[in-house]
């Protein structure tokens, strides 16, 4: 049964869109971690929404499940789950979920839609690089997997495009990576781009889902509008 949550309960930093028995679904902030990292171990979204399915009494167990991630500095859409069942049903389903997101990436494209694709594996430093090949990069920490990125422009300014972007894959870094291997690196990205005092936001934003209900296999689909930097960066609504 969904439930319409008042504002005043939404964790901070997460806009609580859905909730059922099944799963909760919200708007990430930018600048919030999604689970805990060795930076920071507890403010996290995991954390957040324990906290909030617990009602504030201390000797519970109740606790989400994580489904997917963002990025810390990319907003918008994400899905956890409240039941193990619900857990086990997203992640096996996953590949099927439709994820599509928008950015805003430097300068005018020259092909207005197109696919990026190469293996892509992470370092010890936790910089994720790009090859035509499957060989992992020399340092790699994991094996280099194939990734998958469809992208197409829907608007432009003379120093800016704003695209939308469809993942095949979901690996981690990935489009940030792939719009850097185009020469084309998101606005804000200094760990993939260029460093921009100007830009200390990351113009990456997860926009919309659609996925089937683990329990009653309806399908759902959810949006969430981009913080709004990116209507100030390009100069025009959304």
């Amino acid at each position: 049964m969904f439930r319409k949550i008042p504002r005043k309960y939404h964790p901070r930093g997460f806009e609580l869109l859905y909730e059922d028995n099944d799963i909760i679904v919200g708007n990430k902030a930018p600048g919030l971690l999604t689970v805990a990292a060795k930076w920071n171990r507890d403010v996290t979204v995991e954390s957040a929404l324990n906290q909030y399915i617990r009602k504030g009494n201390a000797r519970s167990t109740k606790s989400v499940f994580v489904v997917h991630r963002l990025d810390q500095a990319t907003s918008g859409l994400l899905v956890f789950a409240k039941t193990e069942a619900a857990l086990k049903y997203l992640k096996a389903n996953w590949p099927a979920v439709s994820k599509t997101y928008l950015a805003i990436v430097h300068r005018q494209l020259p092909q207005k839609s197109g696919v990026v694709s190469s293996y892509l594996s992470e370092d010890e430093d936790y910089h994720v690089h790009s090859s035509t090949t499957p060989e992992p990069v020399e340092g790699a920490v994991h094996d280099s997997r194939l990734a998958e990125t469809h992208y197409e422009v829907i608007r432009e300014t003379p120093k800016y495009s704003l695209i939308r972007i469809s993942l095949v894959t979901g690996r981690k870094n990935q489009i940030r990576v792939h719009m850097a291997d185009l020469g084309h690196p998101i606005v804000g990205d200094s760990k993939y781009g260029p460093r921009e005092p100007a830009n200390r936001n990351l113009m990456l934003h997860a926009w919309r889902l659609e996925l089937t209900h683990p329990f009653t296999k309806k399908p759902l689909m959810f949006e969430a509008p981009p913080p709004r930097y990116f209507e100030a960066l390009l100069g025009t609504a959304l």
